[in-house]
């Protein structure tokens, strides 16, 4: 298990080594970036009314919808994506028979059968998402590691706003 598991960080260390990052790193021009490279768009689109997953990840014909929870913060949404995103990268998961039923709930005016794949995750124990978290904290950690340029957040100011954003939201402190 051991063994697995180093191969798999071999693997998504170097897949996120070759991720042109764009700077100053945004998760979504990130999208922008990896659609441009595939030659197919990615659309992000917020979950609302309680649909009981954070992330989603529909891959249609001719694009692949990114659905993400929108009643959370936004690094917690930057996440959802990136881990989303990460799936993209990995190219997880062939179209299952019922991915038509599984959509239907979700995009009803969508036709069940361009639908190629669905991806729904409650937990952490496939291989595919323990790859795709790794990746995504992988490519967290690159992009934080960056060096910032004068006006990219590189103040000790800025980065102590930022993670108090990411440790509170963007509603502030809790206390408030």
């Amino acid at each position: 298990m051991a063994s697995r598991l180093r191969e798999l960080r071999r693997a998504c260390e170097a897949r996120a080594r070759q991720l042109p990052l764009p700077s100053p790193f945004d998760v979504r021009r990130l999208c922008a970036v990896v659609a441009e490279q595939r030659g197919r768009p990615i659309h992000l689109r917020p979950l609302t009314g309680g649909a009981g997953v954070y992330g989603l990840w529909v891959a249609t014909e001719v694009a692949d919808l990114i659905f993400y929870e929108q009643a959370t913060t936004t690094p917690h949404q930057e996440h959802i994506i990136l881990h989303e995103l990460c799936h993209i990268l990995c190219d997880h998961y062939p179209a299952p028979d019922s991915a038509a039923e599984d959509t239907r709930w979700l995009l009803p005016d969508l036709d069940p059968e361009m639908v190629r794949r669905v991806l729904e995750r409650a937990g952490y124990s496939a291989v595919e998402e323990q790859e795709a978290e790794l990746l995504a904290s992988l490519i967290w950690q690159r992009a934080r590691a960056e060096p910032m340029t004068p006006g990219q957040g590189g103040t000790i100011s800025d980065r102590l706003q930022a993670a108090l954003e990411w440790s509170e939201g963007p509603s502030g402190p809790a206390a408030r």
